[in-house]
């Protein structure tokens, strides 16, 4: 084990603790010792981290490191970190600076060359995708975006490529996008998984098509996983007369780079496969 023999002595710098997720014994052995022996304690919500560190009975000194002060504290943190202090930063479950706080001071500790330890434990991301049954190359989007626009052209995106796809929203929002969801990712299986680790956790399987009969607590929030689309090789190299026809059909009324845009909207099409196709009804008619 890397750690001097097992001393008492821990390297200056940022340490990146993983907090349990919901269950208190997914805490590692490690993620103890470092918060009990640095100097200082970022987290969250200090309300939330008090009673995970009461209830291992650390007494740090812990102030609120969150989205809404980030900058403001970034700079009497990395005097501290100068001063060769120990600090470590916690979110409220799970690992810091993955769709939490602490991206910006990781960045400012990279510009004045201070060293950064992770120190892994829980993630809702590598627990559900363990779970899946999906295929292990995943794309992680975090937090969906609140615009529809760039909801769509995330959720666009992500369905082009063959991987899983994993996000995060609340059980409220789910209900709001499944048309969205439906769209993009046709004859899907999907895992949501609710309230990790908890006393009340869930998992639920069901299909994308089948995202209207829906039904789950709207408490805690949801680790969305999307299986891989099997069939995206076949679709990416092969128009069906379908798809030939809707062309067709949309190129009397509509430019080849709409065109392009709508079909690979709704299919999991390369778009120069879609283009070299326009491109060739155009020639024939010349």
């Amino acid at each position: 084990m890397h750690h001097d023999k097992m001393s008492n002595k821990l390297k200056p710098g940022l340490y990146c603790v993983a907090t349990p997720i919901g269950n208190l014994g997914d805490i590692t052995f490690r993620a103890l010792e470092v918060l009990k022996k640095c100097d200082l304690i970022l987290c969250e919500d200090t309300r939330v981290s008090k009673k995970l560190l009461n209830h291992f009975n650390i007494k740090k000194h812990v102030i609120s490191f969150h989205k809404f002060n980030e900058r403001e504290k970034i700079k009497e943190i990395i005097e501290n970190l100068k001063q060769d202090k120990i600090i470590s930063l916690i979110s409220d479950a799970g690992t810091p600076a993955i769709s939490d706080p602490g991206k910006l001071l990781i960045k400012e500790c990279v510009n004045n060359s201070i060293d950064i330890f992770p120190v892994p434990g829980a993630s809702s991301v590598s627990a559900g995708i363990s779970i899946s049954g999906f295929s292990d190359k995943y794309l992680f989007l975090g937090f969906l975006p609140e615009k529809k626009k760039d909801l769509n052209l995330n959720l666009e995106k992500a369905s082009s490529y063959g991987c899983t796809v994993i996000f995060f929203i609340s059980p409220k929002k789910l209900y709001k996008i499944v048309k969205e969801l439906r769209l993009h990712f046709p004859q899907r299986d999907i895992l949501l998984c609710r309230e990790i680790t908890k006393f009340h956790e869930e998992y639920i399987r069901i299909t994308s098509d089948n995202l209207d009969n829906l039904n789950i607590s709207k408490k805690g929030e949801l680790t969305v996983i999307v299986s891989e689309n099997k069939n995206i090789q076949k679709k990416l190299i092969e128009l069906e007369e379908s798809d030939k026809r809707e062309i067709r059909k949309l190129l009397k009324t509509k430019t080849v780079k709409n065109v392009v845009k709508l079909i690979s909207s709704k299919k999991n099409f390369q778009k120069k496969i879609i283009y070299n196709y326009c491109i060739e009804i155009k020639n024939d008619k010349k």
